[in-house]
């Protein structure tokens, strides 16, 4: 008979708890059992000489496959009490129960055997060798085969949450149209998935000759690295071979996945801490990627749209303020002091972007100023100003129309810029709130920048005039919250000064 065998087993053993108060019958058990094999696997024992022993056993060992039950022991219930603690208190549906009773007679009653699920009931003189190696094995088999029910069951389980995640987190990944936002979200959502906690994806800048850090541009990552160093020496040599190979791999507790993408800037994701990546776990992250490649092509496209849209606009500020002898770098400090703001005002960063791409458009209406008016060096008269004050009409025209959002935001700052918070301004007289939010960050970020630098008309302010002056005009000339936000963070508006030096 196979559970006979005396080949050595190479399985861990079936683990059998023996719970009766007279050794003996421990050392005959164990004994008689001495040679059974089920599967390959021998016994392990594990003893108790109680009900009360027994239950700290079964609530210490959570691999128990079959436990052999003295019925009577330090009371008459002793052990039908364990089998009822076991199935309904430790919640133990598993483990196989074998009653035993040295008292013949005290038989348990037939509702405990079928309420607790006991596996058999057996009078110890009943038990010689061959009934003991029938029992066992009959036992073992029964355990063995639910086990089996319930890792089938759980593996189901795992792999239809695994799929909500999947598709949880491409719903949410696809709704990103910033590719950072898209990367950091991308990677919170594989962390959620494989329920680790340090991670990173990033992904390669190019072809190169020379293969080292800068191959890499890092997209997002979650958690500290241990040695404090994002691309250690060993993680870069890991990036290479995937690149190299163009296959995911996992090496030691770092895997690192290869996905590329028809833009041809295939994204690398590091995931440190893994033990291992189930056969599961890899195809739900294959899935996953599938459907995030397409998106990260999308959104590259995308991004690559408007970069150059926004190029071309501030290519054509600089155009428009070259006529008028002004730096052209005055559109990028006035697109960046710009975003700096919306960004103070906690304005949600997809706007902010379109404000900064669409700031530089401020003065194009200009285009069409004749040169003796726009390039006039001293005070413009009557007629003049009347002419000057025609460009933010005639921006209007050249923008409006557009369904684009940065060329619908550029119609609206052209139209309104010289508008004033309390009404005095042109071209409509708007007040307040009336004035798109816009136009008003864009107001001041344009007296700013202008009193700031020299002029054709005049020198630069010393910075703590600049101040006094926009505390001055906050309400009248200028919306006093962006005018306070300015004073608040006006070493980062310097800052941005001298990035861009005229």
């Amino acid at each position: 008979m196979s559970f006979l065998s005396s080949a050595t087993p190479k399985l861990a053993p079936w683990k059998i708890l023996l719970v009766d108060d007279e050794p003996d019958i421990h050392d005959i058990t164990k004994l008689t059992l001495t040679r059974f094999r089920l599967d390959g696997r021998s016994l392990s024992f594990v003893h108790a000489y109680s009900g009360a022993e027994a239950k700290e056993v079964l609530a210490r060992e959570s691999d128990i496959a079959l436990v052999f039950l003295d019925v009577v022991m330090e009371k008459e219930d002793s052990g039908l009490e364990v089998a009822r603690w076991m199935r309904e208190e430790l919640d133990n549906q598993f483990t196989r129960i074998v009653l035993r009773t040295g008292q013949p007679g005290q038989a348990p009653e037939e509702r405990v055997i079928v309420n607790y699920d006991i596996n058999d009931y057996k009078e110890k003189t009943e038990l010689d060798r061959t009934k003991l190696f029938t029992t066992t094995f009959a036992a073992l088999r029964a355990y063995r085969d639910i086990m089996k029910v319930e890792e089938a069951r759980l593996a189901q389980l795992n792999y239809r949450e695994g799929l909500e995640r999947v598709i949880a987190a491409s719903a949410h990944i696809f709704q990103q149209r910033n590719l950072r936002d898209f990367a950091s979200g991308l990677l919170q959502q594989v962390v959620a998935l494989l329920r680790l906690e340090t991670s990173m994806l990033l992904r390669l800048r190019g072809a190169s000759a020379i293969s080292g850090e800068q191959d890499y541009e890092v997209l997002a990552r979650i958690g500290e690295p241990e040695d404090g160093a994002m691309l250690s020496p060993e993680l870069l040599a890991q990036l290479d071979d995937a690149k190299s190979n163009k296959i995911s791999r996992l090496h030691g507790d770092t895997y690192v996945g290869y996905f590329p993408n028809s833009s041809g800037k295939a994204s690398l994701l590091v995931l440190k801490g893994v033990e291992e990546i189930s056969e599961i776990d890899a195809k739900l992250l294959e899935v996953f990627c599938s459907g995030v490649a397409i998106a990260f092509d999308n959104i590259l496209l995308t991004q690559e749209i408007t970069d150059t849209q926004a190029e071309l606009i501030l290519r054509l500020g600089d155009v428009v303020e070259s006529r008028s002898n002004e730096a052209g770098n005055h559109v990028r400090r006035m697109s960046e002091v710009c975003h700096l703001l919306a960004q103070a005002s906690g304005m949600p960063e997809e706007e902010t972007m379109v404000l900064r791409h669409a700031a530089p458009m401020h003065d194009i209406g200009k285009i069409a100023t004749p040169d003796a008016v726009l390039l006039k060096p001293g005070k413009l008269d009557a007629a003049e100003w009347e002419i000057m004050k025609q460009h933010p009409a005639v921006g209007l025209s050249i923008l409006d129309g557009s369904q684009r959002p940065i060329l619908k935001a550029a119609a609206v700052i052209a139209h309104q810029h010289h508008e004033k918070f309390d009404g005095s301004g042109y071209p409509q007289g708007l007040a307040g709130y009336a004035i798109h939010l816009y136009a008003r960050i864009v107001a001041v970020a344009d007296v700013f920048d202008a009193l700031m630098h020299k002029r054709c008309y005049k020198d630069a302010w010393p910075v703590s005039e600049v101040v006094d002056h926009l505390r001055e005009v906050s309400g009248h000339h200028l919306d006093p919250v962006y005018v306070e936000l300015l004073i608040q963070n006006i070493d980062k508006a310097l800052a941005i000064n001298e990035r861009f030096p005229d």
